[in-house]
């Protein structure tokens, strides 16, 4: 089954279960020949109308705890309808009506008495869109409810006008690069990956092997959310890559810090640049090599381009949809594994 995401505008979030209905320059990047480290190009020519589209960034938004966000609470007021409300960490929140409705999927059938909410009085995030599915792990979740036995998702890049699409039960790309799927006890709503490692410019970046290790106690790990905008690594994980990323950029201009970034570049006489590789690592060997634009990007419109990763002082990282963009991320829930498979939009 496949569900088009446009012109409808919903949000897509992993880290929630229920969904909700509200009433109311491009970079390019290749390979390029390695030096003593492994770099790709980045190629700044066009990349200027696409800032305010990126980063208009909103700094509140982005500094969403997921921890905080609330499951939603279901408070019967009578025997036909109950009231439901959700709340996330930075404080966008949805009031409404919790009910059934019999959920389409074009020519691929229906599925009836689905559970969801109407939201009434929706602020925050809820505002811009026309709602929320949530493909959460709880059970209230859409994929729970349909019975789905793997979905994928594969975010356009931010300046195409092609539409994002969703599916439900289809077969993973043969050439996905996979990761063993965790689940969490302790926050059954989150997709855990069991990631080895983070390299930069072909370098293994050395950390703790607890650092990205869900905890006996429910805590760490790192989650795959395409709600979430940028990739939070545990400050030690993430000072780590940040300074391998910087002591391998000591040619490019730096400027200062945008938002929630710490290490920006004023790239605005250059064309193209040679940046070092960023790669997810998993088990068997296999690895993820981000394209350059989904690491480095532009915040504005005067050329500063910042590294998109940022630091969290909770236990549980984050892998976040900037860096998912022009990859499908596929969920196969019956073998456990989380694949990704770039240029498959």
């Amino acid at each position: 089954m496949a569900l088009n995401l446009k012109p409808s505008f919903l949000l897509l979030t992993l880290a929630f279960s229920l969904t909700i209905f509200s009433f109311v320059p491009t970079p390019t990047c290749s390979r390029a020949s390695p030096s003593e480290f492994a770099t790709t190009v980045l190629d700044l020519s066009a990349s200027l109308h696409q800032a305010q589209q990126v980063l208009s960034l909103n700094p509140q938004l982005l500094e969403t705890s997921l921890q905080q966000e609330q499951e939603a609470q279901i408070n019967p007021t009578s025997t036909s309808s109950s009231q439901f409300s959700v709340s996330y960490g930075d404080g966008s929140f949805t009031v409404g009506e919790y009910m059934t409705e019999t959920v389409s999927f074009g020519n691929s059938g229906s599925v009836a008495k689905v559970a969801m909410g109407c939201g009434h009085d929706n602020e925050g995030l809820f505002v811009a869109a026309a709602g929320l599915i949530g493909l959460g792990g709880g059970p209230l979740s859409l994929t729970s409810q349909i019975k789905a036995t793997s979905f994928s998702y594969c975010l356009v890049d931010r300046d195409s006008p092609k539409s994002s699409t969703l599916e439900f039960n289809s077969p993973r790309p043969a050439d996905s690069v996979t990761g063993a799927l965790l689940r969490n006890q302790k926050l059954d709503t989150f997709y855990y990956v069991q990631l080895a490692g983070v390299s930069v410019g072909g370098h293994m970046i050395s950390v703790p092997p607890e650092t990205f290790a869900v905890g006996q106690s429910g805590s760490g790990g790192i989650i795959v959310d395409c709600g979430t905008a940028v990739t939070r690594l545990q400050t030690q994980a993430y000072n780590s890559v940040r300074d391998a990323f910087r002591s391998m950029t000591r040619n490019l201009r730096t400027t200062n810090g945008f938002a929630i970034f710490d290490t920006c570049y004023d790239l605005s006489s250059l064309q193209s640049v040679d940046v070092p590789t960023v790669s997810f690592h998993f088990g068997g060997g296999k690895s993820w090599l981000l394209p350059a634009k989904n690491y480095l990007i532009p915040v504005d419109e005067s050329g500063t381009y910042c590294f998109a990763f940022a630091p969290t002082t909770s236990s549980m990282s984050i892998m976040g949809n900037i860096q998912q963009q022009g990859t499908r991320v596929s969920f196969d829930l019956a073998h456990n594994l989380v694949g990704f498979s770039p240029n498959k939009c």
